[in-house]
């Protein structure tokens, strides 16, 4: 399977940041370039996105093919939503690699298996509409959610969002949230600092990043004002703030 590509920008301690579903290592410019002030910030593509468009891979196999693409002096890792759960499964594969860990909107997955399978059908017909309507009307449905209500037009990010329908929907049967693993009770096992950020306005991902804090043995709770799922773009000034603050507190 071919490596991951991934940007490098900025200098100083290495940050890694995975983007969301739909997204691509060229999203949440505003949030990366302040980030680049005091980090050399690494952003890869991720499988069914961008230039990984054509890669399928589950959450175990992504979080392994990015281990081997990324330097390998540990690095503090973040991400947000699908990215945020790709970071999980990395820092219980490969917990050496990472010096702290950021999560916006994670989630631990689905705990009741007969749920995690409707989800897993969900995703199945959310593909399918992907490859029928093609990511154009797609991406006009998707970001039409009431999770995304609070999101503000910007055409920058929209023309980051990737565009590849295989890719999309390989995505989703691959390692949407029906494919993920409950995590509850593993996260005692993440060892280093840990923040998990979520929008005020997104209660579901709230409640999922107080419980993410209170099972990891060092783990922080931040809630974003005046925000939404999609935090970092829509705050991207008091996002980027809160990861500097916690990257750079002793």
């Amino acid at each position: 399977m071919p490596l991951l590509r991934y940007d490098r920008h900025g200098s100083g301690p290495p940050l890694v940041w995975l983007h969301g579903f739909t997204q691509t290592r060229s999203s949440a410019h505003q949030f990366r370039t302040i980030l680049t002030g005091t980090h050399e910030l690494l952003t890869p593509d991720l499988p069914g996105h961008g230039d990984a468009a054509r890669i399928i891979a589950t959450l175990e196999e992504t979080a392994d093919l990015l281990v081997e693409a990324l330097p390998p002096d540990p690095f503090a890792l973040g991400g947000y939503s699908y990215g945020a759960r790709v970071a999980l499964h990395i820092a219980l594969r490969h917990p050496h690699r990472i010096s702290r860990l950021i999560v916006l909107g994670a989630s631990r997955g689905i705990h009741d298996r007969n749920e995690r399978e409707l989800r897993r059908e969900r995703d199945e017909a959310l593909a399918q509409r992907i490859l029928e309507i093609g990511t154009h009307d797609f991406l006009d449905e998707w970001l039409a959610q009431s999770m995304f209500a609070s999101l503000p037009a910007d055409d920058l990010e929209r023309a980051a969002r990737s565009t590849d329908a295989l890719g999309l929907s390989n995505s989703l049967r691959s390692s949407g949230a029906g494919t993920q693993e409950w995590l509850g009770g593993q996260l005692s096992r993440i060892n280093v600092p840990t923040l998990a950020l979520a929008g005020e306005r997104d209660e579901k991902f709230t409640i999922e990043a107080h419980a993410i804090a209170e099972e990891v043995p060092n783990g922080t709770f931040h809630a974003l004002a005046n925000a939404g799922h999609a935090a970092h773009l829509e705050q991207p000034v008091s996002a980027a703030l809160a990861v500097q603050s916690f990257l750079l507190s002793a």
